[in-house]
């Protein structure tokens, strides 16, 4: 048995196969192992800040306590809506931590997930920020100079592409097989005009090209059987929640029971038994 407070799985890809080592305190397992075997996850009804560590009642932005989401960067609402940064007019709640992680290279990319989407990250993030989502393929569109940008330069493709994941689709099979490379020529052809203003007002370097020196990056996930209905676990209601792993995609474990996003209850006190 495995037990403490719960983080989202770390992600791996060798040849495009995806590895997923689950955390539970100071304990991780590698759940691939675990596919076809029955696991019990139970949640102990007690939650801790994955900042200050503080027991809290409800968890916001997915594992911090309230103080702590009302006045870290990392909980702002421009992380969410990285085109709404306001670093440039000196009102970012946390400067130092901006310059660290976002004023930095980030990447805007298209993935192939429940659909055609279009994503931004840091570079550091790849190519965990694809698996995270369930990727099937990935391609990395552009580089861009700040957080900031990549919200703006992401803005620009919303009105032709989707920019979120249906999960529910995500989960019910491997998506059709997309030419993210000819998506790419299309995109950036119906938006050259908006990418050409962005870069006339904030300078050549601030978006870089990345058409030919890319490739298209492919992810094949642990799945025995996909579910054919998606029936939703909530730890809130069904503290206990057991069942045989079927799979994992994203930072969903699918069980014959039902999925649930480990990644919703970071910072949840739980134990797994397997």
């Amino acid at each position: 048995m495995l037990s403490g407070n719960l983080k989202k799985m770390s992600v791996s890809a060798e040849n495009g196969k995806v590895q997923y080592v689950l955390t539970l305190g100071d304990n991780s397992v590698n759940v691939n192992e675990l596919i076809g075997k029955k696991v019990a996850l139970h949640f102990k009804g007690a939650i801790n800040c994955v900042n200050c560590g503080r027991v809290t009642n409800k968890s916001f932005s997915q594992g911090f306590c309230f103080p702590c989401f009302k006045k870290l960067a990392a909980c702002d609402s421009c992380m969410m809506s990285p085109e709404k940064c306001h670093f440039h007019l000196g009102t970012c709640r946390e400067p130092e931590w901006a310059e660290k992680y976002c004023m930095q290279d980030h990447y805007v990319y298209l993935a192939n997930s429940s659909g055609l989407k279009v994503g931004i990250t840091r570079g550091d993030q790849l190519p965990t920020r694809w698996i995270d989502q369930g990727a099937t393929q990935a391609r990395a569109l552009f580089r861009v100079s700040t957080r900031r940008m990549s919200g703006l330069v992401e803005t620009l493709f919303k009105d032709q592409v989707a920019d979120k994941t249906n999960w529910r689709n995500m989960l019910k099979g491997t998506p059709v097989e997309l030419n993210l490379e000819y998506e790419q020529e299309r995109l950036i052809g119906l938006l050259y005009d908006g990418l050409d203003s962005l870069q006339n007002e904030f300078g050549l370097q601030s978006i870089i090209d990345l058409s030919d020196e890319n490739e298209t990056h492919e992810f094949v996930y642990p799945v025995l059987e996909y579910p054919t209905k998606i029936t939703s676990l909530n730890a809130e209601k069904t503290p206990e929640i057991e069942g045989v792993l079927m799979g994992i995609k994203g930072q969903y474990w699918m069980l014959d029971t039902g999925v649930i996003n480990i990644r919703k209850y970071t910072g949840y006190q739980a134990s797994l038994t397997f």
